[in-house]
């Protein structure tokens, strides 16, 4: 059964992952999604980006359509979320060249109830920007509406 799940993100942090999939294009970006959890109802408070923290993908096999982190990575993030009082609520990768939607690989490396926001990157210029849950069962993703705003955090 698909949630309504629902995500807010400031334009500035919007354009931060858009602005690293140019970066690193033609390979994909990636990077962990600080912040908090939605609290009560999934309609009433959308889970909340506060921060990006910008990793290096250490795929070298295929970085075009794949990217990798190490342990040691999530680790970092979890770190510099856990410094600034927030936590680890997604990741965000980019799709050169290709739709903002998860792949089959995507799937079978995900976890579920982290946010997976996608920026696809086309010809070097960002393109559709999507978020997705991984449901329960890990046969398929939900979509997570995404809000993108200017407000401060509450």
């Amino acid at each position: 059964m698909a949630e309504n799940f629902h995500l807010f993100i400031t334009q500035d942090l919007a354009e931060g992952i858009r602005r690293h999939g140019v970066e690193t294009f033609p390979h994909e970006c990636c990077g962990a999604l600080l912040g908090r959890d939605a609290y009560g109802e999934q309609n009433e408070s959308p889970r909340e980006i506060l921060g990006l923290y910008p990793l290096v993908n250490r795929r070298d096999d295929s970085p075009r359509n794949r990217f990798a982190l190490t342990a040691e990575d999530v680790r970092d993030a979890e770190k510099a979320a856990s410094e600034r009082g927030l936590e680890v609520v997604g990741w965000y990768h980019s799709h050169p060249d290709h739709p903002a939607r998860p792949s089959e690989f995507d799937r079978e490396h995900a976890w579920p109830w982290y946010s997976y926001v996608i920026v696809s990157v086309m010809s070097g210029t960002p393109a559709e920007m999507t978020s997705w849950r991984l449901n329960d069962d890990r046969q398929a993703y939900s979509p997570e509406k995404i809000e993108i705003g200017s407000r401060a955090a509450a």
